[in-house]
């Protein structure tokens, strides 16, 4: 059956239109799918059904969303291993690894944090992509929230729509950054190349908000410490990517593997030739509970591989003298 949410529209969406607003609210259907449920009449504002994406709306008004029943992607229960971290009756906190995608899609049938949950969490069966209510990369290790009930997967939502829920990253990016700051930037899917996102000219795209802090500076990368208000996909692999600072190992946005930097030790060349995949970690998760309402907070340590080479870089740039 289907679900039903209810948004309320913030300061950041006055004025804006309709399709817009839930765009930037609901980052579990593209901007065309929410499209669609305006013009098929699942959309009422202040409880009268709308059918226009063009309308502008107010802060302080309600959203009414009746969202259609998940899709049947034919996700089958499989005992798989899943780090987690904490549960309850409504929720449950995983920690993921890298390459592990997190639902079934176009050439992955199997084999993903989806199929995990319905084993560990047979409940999980009757909720909307088992109740998944965000993403990771593939790629991209780290703390997701998931729901384990209708009314904690509906809470959520709403929480992270409204950024209510914190959640902080751990990244390497190349290039050596002096100072900290923020990227506003719609994204969207890359006109030219549909594998990818990117950074959209104002009116196209989703809206997306990365914060970032330098932690550590290295000789030729940067650790950071990002915060999203957003979700979009690939946020802050596109966001880094734009302001001329791609993620180490990030490949598909410009992050290439730098062969060797003069003076690095053999072993900082094997790890920054061997890191694979993206440096990006989910390193905090904060919210408040979907029933109880108590504020529940996570952290997960970096992973092993991404802790190592920080420490070969910091040795590397402790011999180089420049402490």
């Amino acid at each position: 059956m289907s679900e039903v949410i209810k948004l309320q529209v913030s300061d950041e969406f006055h004025g804006k239109r309709l399709d817009a607003v839930l765009g930037g609210m609901i980052d579990t259907h593209s901007r065309s799918a929410l499209r669609t449920l305006i013009d098929d009449g699942k959309v009422m504002v202040d409880g009268v059904v709308v059918s226009k994406p063009s309308i502008k709306v107010s802060a302080g008004q309600e959203l009414t969303v009746e969202m259609p029943e998940p899709e049947n992607l034919e996700a089958l229960p499989q005992d798989l291993p899943l780090n987690i971290v904490y549960q309850d009756d409504d929720v449950a906190v995983i920690n993921k690894p890298i390459d592990f995608v997190v639902h079934p899609g176009a050439g992955v049938k199997d084999g993903t944090v989806m199929n995990a949950l319905l084993h560990h969490f047979p409940q999980t069966a009757t909720l909307a992509r088992a109740g998944i209510v965000h993403r990771l990369d593939k790629d991209t290790s780290g703390l997701m929230v998931v729901a384990l009930s209708a009314v904690a997967q509906q809470a959520l939502i709403k929480a992270i729509s409204q950024h209510d829920v914190v959640r902080e990253y751990e990244a390497i990016v190349e290039g050596e950054m002096t100072s900290g700051g923020t990227v506003d930037a719609p994204i969207g899917r890359d006109l030219h190349n549909r594998t990818r996102m990117a950074v959209m000219p104002e009116g196209m795209g989703r809206e997306a908000v990365t914060h970032y802090r330098v932690m550590e500076r290295f000789r030729a990368h940067t650790r950071l410490k990002l915060r999203l208000e957003t979700g979009r996909t690939h946020q802050i692999r596109v966001h880094m990517a734009s302001i001329h600072h791609p993620l180490l190992g990030d490949t598909q946005y410009g992050g290439r593997r730098i062969k060797h930097i003069a003076g690095a030790s053999p072993e900082l060349d094997a790890a920054l030739n061997n890191y694979r995949h993206q440096a990006l970690h989910a390193t905090h998760i904060e919210f408040e509970h979907p029933v109880s309402h108590e504020m529940l907070s996570f952290d997960a340590p970096i992973p092993e591989d991404m802790q190592h080479l920080i420490e070969l870089l910091r040795q590397d740039y402790e011999l180089n003298g420049l402490y």
